[in-house]
Parts: C-alpha cells; sequence; structure tokens
C-alpha cells in the first residue's frame, strides 16, 4: 500500500472510522447496559460481548497496519507539548481498545460467565473463577470505559482543532476530505 506522505494509507482510515463507530456504539451500549434491568440488559449484553471481541480483534489488525505504515508526520510547527500529547493520546487509545475486551472476558470468566459471540459460538474462559476478581475486574472495566470515553472526546477535540482552526491538513490526512486544500 502507497500513500502520500501526507496521508494515512486507506486500510488506516478505513479501520480508524469504523472503529470510532463501533467504540462509541460500543460506549452507549455499555451505559444502557448498566443502567437498564428491563428485558433490554440481556439484548445489550447480547450485542455487547460480539462487538468488544470484534473491537480486540480490529484493534490487532488496525495495530499491525500502523506498525508498517507509520502516519504521516506532525506539522512541523506544532509545539513540542501538543506532539507529546498527540503521541501519548495515541499510545492510550490503543491500549485501551486492547485492554477493555480483554478486561471484560477476563472480568466475565472470573465471574463464571460464557462469551457468547452467537448462540452457539463460545469463547473459552480467560481467567479462573474467582468472585473476588470479578468484582475487581467490573470495577477496572467501568474506569476504563471512563477514560475511554474521555481520551475519544480529548481526540475529537484535537482532531476539530486541528481541521476548524489550525487548518493544518491533520484532520484530513485521516478524512481525505479536503486533502491537501488546508
Amino acid at each position: 500500500m502507497t500513500r502520500s506522505s501526507t496521508q494515512f494509507v486507506l486500510a488506516a482510515r478505513v479501520l480508524h472510522w469504523l472503529m470510532a463507530l463501533m467504540i462509541v456504539s460500543m460506549l452507549f451500549i455499555g451505559v444502557g447496559m448498566v443502567a437498564s434491568v428491563s428485558e433490554r440488559h440481556a439484548w445489550l449484553l447480547a450485542i455487547h460481548k460480539p462487538l468488544g471481541i470484534a473491537i480486540l480483534m480490529l484493534a490487532i489488525v488496525r495495530l499491525t497496519v500502523r506498525l508498517r505504515n507509520p502516519p504521516p508526520p506532525l506539522p512541523t510547527d506544532l509545539p513540542a507539548v501538543q506532539k507529546l500529547a498527540a503521541h501519548a493520546s495515541h499510545y492510550l487509545l490503543y491500549a485501551l481498545m486492547l485492554a477493555m475486551p480483554l478486561v471484560g472476558w477476563a472480568m466475565l470468566s472470573a465471574g463464571g460467565y460464557p462469551v457468547m459471540l452467537s448462540h452457539s459460538v463460545r469463547l473459552p474462559p480467560i481467567f479462573p473463577v474467582n468472585a473476588a476478581a470479578f468484582a475487581i475486574l467490573r470495577h477496572a472495566h467501568a474506569w476504563l470505559a471512563i477514560l475511554l470515553f474521555l481520551t475519544f472526546l480529548a481526540h475529537l477535540g484535537a482532531a476539530l482543532y486541528h481541521g476548524l482552526i489550525r487548518r493544518d491538513g491533520v484532520l484530513s490526512s485521516m478524512t481525505g476530505i479536503g486533502h491537501g486544500t488546508e
């Protein structure tokens, strides 16, 4: 795959936007699950588990694509602290995209709950049944979700800053829209 030095490869852009949609959906589904004791809870849970595993798999693919196709450089006039924040936030987003599903899977395993991807596809447990571990992992999953949401908001804010205020090509490097006109 080739790309200009100012644009992400197509695979990276597709994975970025697909995963953004999936992660935002997952955050809303997660909030809906913990806020509902109705029959919707089981329905949301049935979506949450396979979506989490899909995010985990795509995060691995996305990380592979990123390692094989480095991102375009940030603008040279970007202050060092903003470059540091950009790199740190991306590392954090990747870590969370991998950790959230794994912690959720471990939590369910510790609780003795099956991780069903469909009515017939069940993932093996990755943690022994342990009530104390379940409680800790449940809190960890919730706190990681809050951290993911806050990091997502910061990422969105930075993208809008680059696209609407700086107009420096950073946003268009991921959208492909207006590329070269900023």
